[in-house]
């Protein structure tokens, strides 16, 4: 007996039962672009708000966060943010981005290479697609706990973290190339 190492082409996590989470995710699609994971998570939070929000949980230790799903393409997170959890800075190793949120309120600092370093505030209901080299760091703020849904493309790159984000390199190394067998 033989005994395959080829993930399936769509992974879901156990809790999403809707069937719409799976046509969201257009397993043929290899390359998102910016707008299209910002529609992605959008709707996901949107539309799956109650399947989301059931697995939703907050840790006062440290920052929680499930996987939603996996493609060949775009890998969609849940993560909460209890007011004062942050990340460190860090970018996403070459990869597109965006993130929306489903309840309470994120402050952001970002930087693309070579730019100057901005703040932004994202409450319940916006989101942002962006695309690879741009660093951030992202805090829970306000009173009340919050939680977002992320989508990176490609997936699994893995994220490179910074001191500071003036500490961004004036040019992001490319992604490793990636090679479908």
């Amino acid at each position: 007996m033989t005994t395959s190492l080829v993930r399936p082409a769509v992974e879901i996590h156990p809790r999403l039962t809707d069937p719409l989470l799976p046509q969201l995710l257009h397993p043929s699609r290899l390359l998102w672009t910016p707008r299209e994971l910002a529609d992605l998570t959008a709707t996901v939070t949107t539309e799956l708000t109650t399947s989301v929000k059931d697995i939703l949980r907050f840790d006062e230790d440290r920052r929680w966060w499930a996987r939603l799903a996996l493609t060949d393409g775009v890998e969609l997170w849940l993560l909460s943010w209890l007011p004062g959890q942050h990340t460190k800075p860090h970018d996403h190793g070459g990869a597109s981005g965006s993130f929306t949120v489903l309840q309470g309120e994120l402050g952001e600092e970002y930087r693309y290479p070579g730019g100057p370093i901005r703040r932004r505030t994202h409450v319940a209901g916006e989101g942002i697609g962006f695309g690879a080299g741009r660093a951030h760091q992202v805090t829970g703020i306000g009173d009340a706990p919050a939680a977002s849904v992320h989508a990176y493309s490609p997936p699994l790159v893995p994220t490179r973290e910074y001191t500071t984000l003036a500490d961004v390199p004036a040019e992001i190394p490319p992604l490793p190339a990636i090679v479908h067998g």
